[in-house]
């Protein structure tokens, strides 16, 4: 079988730049297999197989590389978010203007869909808790429900949406399919607080992912609803 033959420009260019050869993937590929090709099928070439093995290990590197970039870019812009959220809270200048910041510009700092605040009372069973216009924010509930609804020890639970709970969102069946919740301390020999937040996106949410970020936002959120309480 007679040899292709490169021509001068293709030669030439090879010549002056052969590092450029060594650097492209797709390049030394074709070059293996077509040295394997040459050799015939009985010839075993080691080096021709560690170079394959080593090749393999360089891709799983870079899909590792690009794994812990885009989770550091996903934590930076966590991150933001809660500042921007806790600053937010900070510039109410009265209780029905943070109540009004939860359910605004909070949620949409946030990125989700539904944003309640839930306190409990030892008078919940009343039907006048005084809250006129904050009710489609503010949620009250009997002592201990948020241990129930919790049922973890954790101040922080990001999980799917459980069945049955859309009534505490205030929403229908099906709009939401994740959540987070984080527990407040109220102090003061309080009652606690939690607020929730609930996302259509089944993925926003889940244990797996991690909690710091909610739970600084949470002691900042209870510092700021303490001071409207007092």
């Amino acid at each position: 079988m007679s040899r292709p033959d490169l021509n001068d420009d293709t030669r030439a260019a090879i010549l002056a730049q052969p590092e450029a050869v060594l650097e492209d993937a797709a390049l030394l590929d074709a070059l293996i297999k077509a040295d394997d090709a040459a050799r015939g099928g009985n010839v075993v070439d080691l080096r021709g197989i560690a170079m394959k093995r080593m090749s393999d290990r360089l891709d799983r590197l870079e899909d590792t590389h690009r794994s812990v970039i885009a989770a550091a870019y996903d934590t930076i812009t966590g991150t933001r978010q809660i500042h921007r959220a806790v600053l937010g809270l900070l510039d109410a200048q009265s209780f029905e203007e943070f109540i009004a910041d939860l359910a605004g510009p909070l949620r949409d700092t946030l990125r989700v869909d539904v944003v309640r605040l839930v306190l409990e009372s030892a008078d919940a069973d009343s039907e006048d808790h005084g809250l006129g216009p904050l009710a489609h924010v503010v949620q009250i509930v009997p002592t201990g429900f948020i241990d129930g609804y919790l049922a973890d020890a954790r101040d922080v639970v990001l999980r799917p949406l459980p069945n049955g709970v859309e009534a505490l969102y205030a929403v229908p069946p099906g709009k939401l399919s994740s959540e987070a919740c984080i527990r407040l301390n109220l102090g003061g020999g309080r009652l606690p607080g939690m607020l929730i937040m609930g996302s259509s996106d089944a993925e926003q949410f889940s244990p797996q992912q991690g909690t710091d970020l909610m739970e600084f936002f949470g002691g900042a959120l209870a510092r700021v609803l303490q001071h409207w309480l007092r």
